[in-house]
């Protein structure tokens, strides 16, 4: 292949890629300039001074070799070096030390030359066109983009963009989907990455993030901002959850969201194959929120740790298995949703360790019914956790807000954990007949009535061996 094949027409060459390819004119002429400035070096060698320029009036890159004048007696070098006389025949104002260009001809680079500026030209121009996609891309970051699946490459769904590919890979795909190649495919543009190899894309179908854009698609009230997604939950292929909140309180966020008949979260349900979608309304305030979050299930009561972001929600035992939901799927995407880790618990198991916290605390001297109940109800379920508690912790229940008081108690319940250590005794635990009465709303007297008896059996107990040791 002749140089000058290369090389010729180069304005139409221009052109013609940065119209296909859509990259900017001047990306492509550095290209070209940067491959003729290799293909004379690799025939002139690095030592000679060249340079290439693109001359956008004929259209062709010129090479010009650059050469010190110098006089006659001084000429040492030829590459580097030309006689003053001979500079000035090109330049007759030309002086001593002044360099002066003298243009080579490109056809004269030969074949090997020309070939490797041919693939640098290509390279430049790839780069440039990946840089290009890259960008587009990156800009694009978080929309939704449609495709055709082509294969399947370690798992991951390799899908044609038309102008690049993306990958969807096995974690971002949603369980039990197939697609074969032709097959339409849309997505969540998750991430850009730019790789050795060019820009590499990721989209996504089992992202949360995908689940809110589509609902942006399907309501106008969420695309307007009217109707914001506060939090979005996902099992994909299975069940999904989405937290909404109005700025208008003329706008139903939930109603918006369904749409008339169903119709809006219907289309999102479509094109998720079938995935349940629960929309419930967002709450500033956390407890109603997880209430809202665990629907349809009904919730009794619901005991807050906000220290540890966790929560204790009884529901009736009825309710039991809806809240948790098949194989714990409904509290998981609650606590999901939230944020809080959630405690599923029926009425009557709350009711046994209710009657069991009560029966424990009332093992501490001189405690009665109700001041064990109190001190229940502020977040204490036995007396091992009240010897341990801080001063200003004890302080913060009711009644207990006395110095001295609390002193006290604290001090009770040391002794209490301190006589079953030295005693080497089991700590008795609320029978399960005083637990199931507490179900019926009875246990403190059953608790009470039971702690007496153990204590007096105990103490026959302790008598008897008394007694026998004094026979001996």
């Amino acid at each position: 292949m002749a140089a000058d094949n290369v090389f010729s027409d180069l304005s139409r060459m221009i052109e013609q890629v940065g119209k296909d390819k859509g990259i900017d004119k001047q990306v492509v002429i550095d290209a070209v300039i940067q491959g003729m400035l290799v293909a004379a070096r690799k025939k002139y060698g690095t030592y000679r001074d060249i340079e290439a320029q693109y001359n956008e009036e004929t259209g062709e890159v010129e090479l010009y070799e650059f050469k010190e004048a110098v006089s006659k007696e001084d000429f040492i070098d030829e590459e580097i070096e030309i006689v003053l006389d001979e500079a000035r025949q090109l330049n007759p104002e030309i002086q001593i030390g002044d360099s002066i260009g003298i243009k080579l001809e490109a056809t004269d680079l030969g074949r090997i030359a020309a070939q490797t500026a041919k693939q640098i030209i290509t390279q430049r121009v790839r780069d440039a066109e990946r840089e290009l996609i890259y960008n587009e891309f990156e800009q694009r970051k978080g929309e939704i983009a449609s495709g055709i699946a082509r294969r399947v490459e370690r798992g991951a769904i390799v899908v044609d963009l038309g102008r690049t590919e993306a990958y969807i890979p096995p974690r971002e795909q949603i369980p039990g989907e197939v697609y074969k190649p032709g097959d339409r495919i849309q997505g969540y543009l998750l991430d850009v990455r730019q790789t050795t190899r060019g820009p590499q894309i990721i989209m996504s179908r089992a992202s949360e993030l995908y689940l809110m854009k589509l609902f942006e698609v399907e309501v106008p009230e969420i695309y307007d901002g009217i109707v914001q997604i506060q939090a979005a939950a996902r099992e994909p292929g299975a069940r999904a959850k989405i937290a909404v909140t109005s700025k208008d309180p003329s706008v139903d966020p939930v109603g918006a969201c369904v749409g008339m008949k169903g119709s809006r979260v219907q289309n999102v349900v479509q094109e998720l194959r079938g995935e349940k979608i629960d929309i419930v309304p967002w709450d500033e305030d956390i407890t109603r929120f997880a209430c809202n979050a665990l629907a349809p299930a009904e919730i009794s009561r619901v005991f807050v740790d906000e220290a540890n972001k966790e929560m204790e929600i009884v529901v009736p035992d009825s309710q039991l298995s809806l809240a948790i939901g098949k194989k714990g799927q409904n509290v998981r995407l609650a606590a999901k949703l939230t944020g809080w880790k959630l405690d599923i618990t029926s009425e009557s198991n709350a009711a046994q360790k209710t009657a069991e916290s009560i029966f424990n605390l009332m093992l501490i001297s001189g405690m009665t019914d109700t001041m064990a109940q109190n001190i229940f109800q502020s977040g204490f379920g036995s007396f091992q956790s009240i010897a341990v508690a801080s001063m200003e912790d004890i302080m913060a229940i009711p009644g207990y807000d006395d110095p001295a008081k609390a002193e006290k108690l604290i001090n009770d319940a040391k002794a209490t954990v301190e006589k079953y250590q030295q005693e080497g005794m089991s700590i008795p635990s609320a029978p399960v007949k005083a637990q199931a009465v507490e179900a019926k709303g009875d246990a403190k007297t059953q608790a009470e009535e039971r702690l007496k008896a153990e204590l007096a059996a105990l103490q026959n107990k302790q008598s008897a061996e008394a007694a026998g040791v004094d026979g001996e």
